[in-house]
């Protein structure tokens, strides 16, 4: 009898795998209209299983030295297309029982045995949709960009049925012939060699001894995997648009100086009057960093993610991405716009430095040369000596149906690590769903976080209306 053929995992997947730094990805799909169970399970069928890692589980492989590998299986997709018997007399309140499911969802270990992966039909009727899909992946099967693929592939436009989605186009840089040109190439690669170096400096303290100030969003050192609960809210994407047009930067910049206004909102609220320290305030004495992930793939066009599934795809499926360490600006500005024009300096250095590409490098080395336990230690106190994890997809630019149930939203959290705090923002057409993965055991109002961060959008917005920086339409 021949044998099955088992495809090894990559470092990343593997780190995914170890008990210090077990992750999964949850994502939660609003429909317009009722969910039909049977029509995802046919749709299903059609797409995801054709991926091999969606018909595959994870075995250890005693002849490559304990290596996880993945083992090719059959599968019932009904096995895995879950519809929960909802006793609709007692939910007296949709949004919270849809809040209680998905963290409960999360929280909840994977069964091993069998591919790793399931979604939930929902069909309750909550503030903003008719009913809902939730999707839960083991993080080995791959990052937020390859299953985001998953969502393209899975779905078309409204406006053209046979068409795929699209997303935000990127405008793509002309390059002159001129002396100049080479001069300022010149000195692009003198930038990005000396800001790598900078950020491998501060990473390589980080992982020896550099930690972030105690403060009431981190938890206490040593901390291991614990349960997290699970909330989204959802804002207007024009809103973040009228800021980034108005001063000239990027989506990213207007959500991380959102962020980092909101968290100086909370901070200032939890430690009061904000006693004053030496000659500083308690804020201003906080180091405090995120955890951000880089998908390292040349090839993100729409296209090119549907069509990540197919054999010869240049858009990798997997797990390719790389971590950088965020400084976050943890202050009481007088200007709220200060938190975004810090967010933007910040970002331009990051965007030159090589240390997204370096770190996946690294970790691909010691995974290689030294086994998984040294990788799980490694990046355990790289997660556990910052504060929280911050990411933002840009998804679908107009209104798509997924296995033909016209979306409401999406939106997705992926749990890993020992972090206290993870927040993800997903767009979706005229919309940004906030999403927060909280351990309530360090942050037990994270409702009230949620609220800072949505205030401090507001207040960045009328700063930019009272300042009269934008330009009236005639």
């Amino acid at each position: 009898m021949a044998r099955i053929a088992m495809k090894p995992l990559s470092p990343v997947s593997q780190l995914f795998l170890s008990p210090g730094f077990y992750g999964v990805i949850v994502f939660t799909l609003g429909f317009k209209t009722r969910c039909d169970p049977s029509a995802i399970v046919e749709g299903i069928t059609n797409t995801w299983i054709k991926l091999p890692r969606f018909s595959s589980k994870v075995e250890t492989d005693d002849k490559k030295n304990g290596e996880a590998v993945w083992v090719p299986v059959s599968v019932r997709v009904e096995d895995h297309v879950i519809v929960p018997d909802l006793d609709h007399s007692n939910i007296d309140n949709p949004d919270q029982f849809i809040e209680d499911y998905t963290s409960n969802l999360a929280n909840t270990p994977m069964d091993m045995t069998r591919p790793l992966w399931e979604f939930h039909v929902l069909n309750i009727k909550t503030s903003n949709a008719e009913s809902l899909g939730i999707g839960k992946f083991h993080h080995s099967l791959g990052d937020g960009m390859s299953l985001m693929s998953l969502l393209y592939a899975s779905s078309r436009k409204i406006s053209d049925p046979e068409a795929l989605p699209t997303t935000a186009a990127t405008r793509k840089h002309v390059e002159s012939n001129s002396n100049w040109w080479l001069v300022g190439r010149l000195w692009l690669m003198i930038r990005i060699i000396f800001t790598t170096i900078i950020d491998l400096f501060k990473m390589s303290l980080t992982l020896c001894f550099m930690r972030d100030t105690k403060n009431p969003l981190m938890g206490k050192p040593g901390d291991r995997i614990r349960p997290r609960k699970v909330i989204q809210r959802i804002i207007s994407f024009d809103d973040v648009k009228f800021v980034k047009k108005t001063l000239k930067m990027k989506v990213n910049d207007v959500l991380l100086g959102m962020t980092q206004a909101g968290l100086s909102r909370y901070l200032s609220k939890t430690y009061g009057e904000e006693p004053v320290v030496g000659k500083k305030t308690i804020l201003e004495k906080i180091r405090l960093r995120g955890t951000v992930a880089v998908n390292l793939r040349p090839h993100t066009k729409i296209e090119d993610l549907a069509d990540m599934m197919t054999k010869g795809s240049k858009c990798r499926w997997g797990n390719f991405i790389g971590v950088v360490m965020f400084p976050l600006w943890i202050r009481s500005e007088d200007d709220p716009l200060d938190y975004v024009r810090r967010a933007k300096a910040t970002m331009d250095k990051k965007k030159i430095s090589m240390e997204a590409l370096v770190s996946y490098g690294f970790i691909k080395f010691l995974m290689k040369v030294f086994g998984q336990k040294v990788v799980d230690t490694v990046s355990t106190r790289m997660f556990g000596h910052t504060t929280l994890t911050f990411s933002n997809v840009l998804g679908p630019c107009e209104e798509i149906s997924f296995f033909k149930h016209p979306m409401s939203y999406v939106g997705a959290s992926a749990l890993i690590g020992p972090q206290a705090l993870i927040i993800h923002f997903v767009s979706y057409v005229d919309k940004i769903i906030i999403n927060l993965a909280v351990d309530t055991t360090v942050i037990p109002n994270p409702h009230l976080l949620c609220d800072d961060l949505v205030e401090s959008l507001n207040i960045i917005k009328l700063a930019v209306v009272e300042k009269g920086l934008h330009k009236m339409e005639v």
